[in-house]
């Protein structure tokens, strides 16, 4: 009867065979000794397995994410935007002002457009876009019948309050270099804010029959 041969998983010493590279009586599968590398390589110092010496999260560097270098000079702060807006009017940069929009309301048919310039302006300044604003208002703003009703009405007496609140600010002083607006005609004195009272007719008759009607009275 022919002797079996040694099964190669049992950890038992395994006489010479068929791989030169092994030495004789050390079994090529059995378990590595505690402690030692199973793959054969060995690590970099300081670093992982087979990665060519990279450090480990702690070693050498602060964990990824969390960088702890000083920075450049250059960074350190940001440069203050070249077209920040400096205090005072936006147009002379009177420091005098007052922060309230003017407003302009266009209202054609079904179309509609708003206009807003929004402040600081001083006083000359803020005048002189008041009465612009209006006039183009009273002029192209009461050609839709919302806008009639609605939008128009409410534009000009915004900017009756802007001009309530610009007409208090003292004379401005505009920064060297700059000049402020010019007022121009009130708005009175203007042909163009006379338009309007063609609409307020029509709007007018309007109103007046439809009284009528309900009333009786014709």
């Amino acid at each position: 009867m022919s002797t079996p041969p040694p099964n190669p998983y049992s950890g038992a010493p395994v006489p010479p065979g068929p791989h030169p590279g092994a030495p004789a009586g050390q079994n090529p599968y059995g378990q590595p000794p505690a402690g030692a590398n199973p793959y054969g390589q060995q690590p970099a110092p300081g670093g992982y397995p087979g990665q060519g010496g990279y450090p480990a999260p702690g070693q050498g560097h602060p964990a990824p994410g969390y960088p702890q270098q000083p920075q450049h000079p250059q960074y350190a702060a940001p440069y203050p935007h070249p077209h920040a807006q400096a205090p005072g009017c936006r147009q002379c940069g009177a420091p005098e002002t007052a922060n309230f929009a003017v407003r302009a309301h266009v209202g054609v048919l079904i179309l509609m457009r708003f206009h807003t310039l929004n402040g600081p302006f001083c006083r000359q300044c803020g005048r002189s876009l008041i009465r612009t604003m209006t006039t183009k208002t009273l002029c192209q703003g009461w050609w839709s019948p919302i806008s009639l009703v609605i939008f128009t009405p409410f534009t000009l007496l915004w900017n009756l309050f802007a001009a309530m609140k610009y007409a208090k600010l003292p004379h401005p002083t505009p920064a060297p270099g700059r000049q402020p607006l010019e007022e121009g005609p009130p708005v009175h004195a203007r042909p163009l804010a006379y338009v309007a009272i063609i609409p307020l007719l029509w709007a007018t008759w309007v109103a007046v029959n439809i009284f009528l009607d309900v009333s009786g009275r014709r």
